[in-house]
């Protein structure tokens, strides 16, 4: 078996044959390089397991441009992933446990749902597919879910809003006294019963539409 000079070699040899190839519109030296490295890659593992060799810098030239191979470890990396989010996701109330609250859409029809202590409007509305946007992702930065609030009894049950959602708030098409961010209202006891109405339409402005640039 090569040792692990003569492998380093070997490598070298085939990585720069890869990299003097005619160009191509796709990356050709990365794909090239990659079909080397892949190829040669088993006949040298063991010698590089037993070596540890550190990492080297491949480089040869055409034409007067230069290439570089920096960092080529040849070693098995573990793929790990990241849990994704889904916005708009809820879990179904326990029973005995329901909450129940009521959307009136853009068309004048009802929408009820029975849901858990906790959960916004924003969240509700979306994994029921009803039209309430969220540009924002339920950050109360945008004024995108809107909604009004039938009742001024109920309306005065929810926390007041905070200046964010004021802020945004005064970005709301269609604004009314009792018009709330759908993100910002969390379902609890007191508002079992809650019916809201979607705005005719809204309106995507955001906080960061008006930073400084």
């Amino acid at each position: 078996m090569a040792g692990p000079s003569s492998s380093h070699r070997m490598l070298s040899s085939a990585v720069s044959r890869a990299l003097l190839r005619p160009q191509t519109s796709q990356s050709p030296s990365r794909i090239h390089i990659h079909r080397a490295c892949s190829n040669w890659a088993p006949r040298i593992s063991s010698a590089v397991t037993r070596s540890q060799l550190a990492p080297k810098q491949y480089a040869t030239s055409k034409s007067g441009s230069s290439f570089a191979l920096s960092h080529l470890i040849l070693r098995r990396r573990a793929f790990s992933s990241s849990p994704v989010s889904q916005h708009g996701h809820i879990d179904p109330p326990k029973p005995g446990e329901e909450l129940t609250v009521t959307f009136i859409d853009k068309e004048g029809h009802s929408h009820e749902f029975k849901v858990k202590e906790g959960d916004n409007l924003l969240d509700i509305a979306q994994a029921n597919d009803l039209e309430m946007e969220g540009a924002c992702g339920g950050s109360c930065a945008c004024s995108t879910c809107h909604v009004i609030v039938d009742s001024e009894d109920y309306y005065e049950k929810m926390e007041e809003p905070d200046d964010d959602e004021n802020d945004m708030l005064d970005l709301a098409f269609g604004l009314t006294e009792t018009s709330r961010l759908g993100c910002q209202v969390k379902m609890n006891k007191d508002l079992d019963g809650l019916v809201v109405r979607l705005p005719s339409m809204t309106r995507n402005l955001q906080a960061s539409d008006f930073v400084s640039k």
